[in-house]
């Protein structure tokens, strides 16, 4: 017999909803601190090696950390202690009680750099400078306002770890008869020398690099840069002093960088130079004389970055150019192109820009040139890349354009951009 009950129908399975993750509460600082994988767990040498890229005065700060970081950054090779325009008068006191504990075995730099009206004394510098010759120290770099009184102490110049030297604003005051024995690099900006700046090179026997940057207001009247063993020189020479002239002499150079912007009439004797294959030159004011004795310095090397009011004269052949960035900032700088295309047979890169830092004038841009004729040897059988940035577009420029893509047989690339790497006036 069957039953009238109707039969429910089957139940689903009910699914039980999913576990949400159980997340751990975030650490607290002091738990960070304490997990053996963050800085707490590395080792000291490791901690040392991090605080040296950070600035001193961060570095010093982190002191307050724990009893394990209160003396970690009197470890670090590199020391900047920097005086600017913002006051710090607790920064004496702070070099003068932590410097002559420092525990790094050598001091790799040391850094002072010091702005007018501070409350340091000449005797201050003296004295750090004494503290780091004792520590061995390999790079020093003071800038310091002081014209009159001597910061250099005399164990300074018998030190046989110092390589690198860096001074300015000071007055050399007195040279003694010492040498610097092992002084690999010089760099000297806005300095009043009292004895000559050559009287201060002879000292260096060893010296390779060099840089002079001449105070504008300086009494120096003549210099001469007569080094054996440099291998690369960078002077420049500002427009107001008044100088009757200068010499360089360097058997060895390999890469000079001359900047005189000097408007006074003076000589300039560059001779002994067999080495040297890239140069920057750059004269200011139109100096022929000036301008002629450079390139003549110049004449054999590879790579020539030039920077000119001026067109030199005749005579010249650069036998050995490939590289050639000529700076379009000036006047005439259309005419010193065409020279260079005519005097450099074996060129292979033409890059015309406006150098960095160089101000740039659009009524000196590229004018109307006198094309050469006939067509420069360097066109016909070596250019293989041609650069122009900073390009106006002007009918003069595209002339110039056309005529060197018209005519360069060997050219592989060529790039053409108005995009400026200068400001304008």
């Amino acid at each position: 017999m069957m039953s009238n009950r109707r039969s429910s129908p089957p139940l689903e399975p009910q699914l039980e909803p999913p576990l949400e993750p159980q997340l751990e509460p975030p650490l607290q600082p002091f738990q960070r601190r304490r997990n053996p994988n963050c800085l707490g767990g590395l080792h000291d040498d490791l901690l040392i090696k991090i605080l040296s890229f950070l600035p001193t005065e961060v570095a010093v700060s982190t002191c307050v950390l724990s009893k394990r970081w209160e003396f970690l950054w009197m470890w670090l090779p590199n020391l900047d202690f920097i005086y600017t325009c913002v006051p710090r008068p607790g920064l004496r006191d702070f070099i003068d009680r932590k410097l002559p504990i420092h525990r790094a075995p050598v001091i790799e730099r040391l850094r002072l750099i010091v702005t007018r009206h501070s409350h340091i004394k000449p005797e201050d510098i003296k004295r750090w400078i004494e503290i780091a010759v004792s520590r061995h120290v390999r790079e020093l770099d003071i800038c310091y306002h002081s014209r009159t009184e001597n910061i250099i102490p005399s164990s300074l110049f018998t030190c046989k770890s110092l390589l690198t030297l860096k001074l300015k604003w000071i007055a050399l005051i007195y040279v003694p008869s010492m040498v610097f024995p092992s002084l690999k690099t010089l760099e000297l900006k806005d300095l009043i020398f009292v004895d000559g700046l050559q009287q201060f090179l002879s000292i260096c026997p060893v010296l390779e690099e060099l840089s002079v940057d001449f105070y504008e207001y300086d009494k120096t009247k003549e210099f001469s840069i007569i080094v054996q063993s440099l291998q690369s020189l960078s002077l420049f020479i500002p427009d107001d002093l008044f100088l009757d002239g200068y010499e360089i002499d360097t058997p060895s150079l390999k890469f000079l960088k001359l900047v005189n912007l000097n408007h006074w009439e003076h000589y300039s004797l560059i001779k002994n130079m067999p080495k040297l294959k890239e140069a920057y030159v750059r004269v200011g004011y139109s100096n022929l004389k000036i301008l002629n004795s450079a390139i003549e310095s110049v004449i054999s090397v590879k790579r020539l970055t030039i920077c000119s009011e001026d067109v030199y004269g005749d005579g010249f052949v650069f036998k050995h150019l490939e590289h050639l960035n000529l700076c379009v900032c000036k006047k005439n700088s259309s005419n010193l192109l065409g020279k260079f295309l005519k005097d450099s047979p074996k060129l292979r890169v033409l890059d015309i820009s406006v150098v960095k830092d160089h101000r740039f004038n659009k009524r000196y841009r590229m004018v109307s040139w006198n094309q050469p004729s006939p067509v420069p040897e360097c066109l016909l059988s070596s250019l293989q890349i041609f650069k122009w940035s900073r390009y106006l577009g002007s009918p003069e420029e595209g002339d110039i354009a056309v005529y060197i893509l018209k005519n360069a047989r060997q050219l592989k690339k060529a790039t053409i951009s108005s995009k400026p790497y200068c400001f304008y006036l």
